[in-house]
């Protein structure tokens, strides 16, 4: 794994703290697909004081609810998530003097929930409806508690123009920077779409001719998708958000979570990396992509976050295999060069 960059240039970058996101480093990754032809780059963000890329788009949903107005001093902003988003808000809430709930469900990682509450937030838990659609029933629960606690408001995350904007301004911009140069092929995880939708944004306005591939899960409801049952949260959602009506990215992959744990497995024993179950989708999808690309091409992709908080599931072996079909095959990280074109 190499870091791109002098020294001195990956030091500043990485120290800088811009209105409570860093500028993270991008990184080669020579061991993941060896003799894969391509350059493949990762933007590290986990490396985000509260761990993910969801710092930048925390940053952008506060300052936007501050500049119209809507937030007021000592006010309180609730939002429906499944971890991260929770945890970055919830770290920046404290540091601006705001009250934070978050509303979860019973997939929401326990180790964000008590990171959330580290940071003062308090966490409103729902149960899981009968039609199993936990995303609507966050959603819903946020729109009561805005009825009734006095002086609330939502950043709205699935809708809130803001959250793309985080990332047209702040990630593709750094990520091109340190390449050099627009990549070739760019894959970015979906949930709320708003990193897919800011990256399109940043890709239209400066006129690169990046392939944008979106990431999804196998039982999202994104882009026509057959909703179904997921079992890691954070990839996917339950219905076609506001903001995925606006993205139209060149291709969606859809990934299997068996696929998703291979990824973080073969991204950690290779790579040294540790990352959630997100990152694992993207490594998956470009495994399979490889063949069609260009050799020489360049790839990069977006490390959304860190691995530590799915050690009991994704990289914990019994939750594998008795919680996601087709696991067993996730357990055996092949020796191969890219194990995803031997699968298919």
């Amino acid at each position: 794994m190499k870091i791109g960059g002098t020294t001195e240039a990956l030091n500043m970058r990485s120290a800088i703290v811009h209105g409570g996101h860093l500028v993270t480093p991008v990184s080669q990754l020579d061991r993941l697909f060896p003799e894969s032809g391509v350059r493949l780059h990762a933007k590290l963000d986990q490396l985000q004081l509260s761990g993910s890329t969801k710092e930048r788009t925390a940053r952008f949903l506060l300052d936007e609810l501050e500049c119209n107005g809507g937030l007021m001093p000592g006010g309180t902003v609730v939002e429906s998530t499944s971890g991260n988003l929770g945890m970055a808000l919830a770290r920046q809430c404290t540091q601006r003097g705001y009250t934070f709930i978050a509303v979860v469900d019973e997939r929401a990682n326990r180790a964000a929930t008590q990171t959330m509450v580290a940071f003062g937030a308090r966490v409103d838990q729902v149960e899981t409806p009968a039609d199993g659609n936990r995303l609507r029933a966050r959603v819903e629960r946020v729109a009561q508690l805005l009825a009734h606690v006095p002086g609330s408001v939502t950043t709205n995350q699935y809708g809130n123009a803001a959250n793309p904007a985080a990332h047209a301004n702040t990630t593709l911009p750094e990520l091109v920077d340190a390449l050099g140069g627009p990549p070739d092929h760019l894959y970015v995880a979906m949930s709320t779409t708003g990193t897919v939708l800011g990256c399109q944004l940043a890709i239209e306005r400066a006129g690169w001719k990046t392939r944008l591939v979106g990431v999804d899960a196998e039982g999202s409801a994104l882009f026509g998708g057959a909703l179904g049952e997921r079992k890691l949260p954070g990839l996917g959602a339950g219905f076609a958000t506001d903001l995925s009506q606006q993205a139209h990215p060149d291709a969606v992959s859809r990934v299997s979570e068996a696929d998703m744990i291979l990824g973080c497995r073969l991204l950690a024993r290779r790579e040294g990396l540790l990352a959630g179950a997100s990152t694992g989708a993207i490594v998956a999808a470009i495994g399979r992509d490889l063949p069609s690309l260009s050799r020489g091409a360049t790839v990069a992709m977006l490390v959304h976050d860190g691995g530590s908080a799915y050690l009991p599931t994704v990289f914990d072996d019994e939750w594998v295999r008795a919680e996601i079909p087709g696991g067993e095959r996730a357990l055996a990280v092949s020796s191969s060069a890219n194990p995803f074109v031997e699968m298919a």
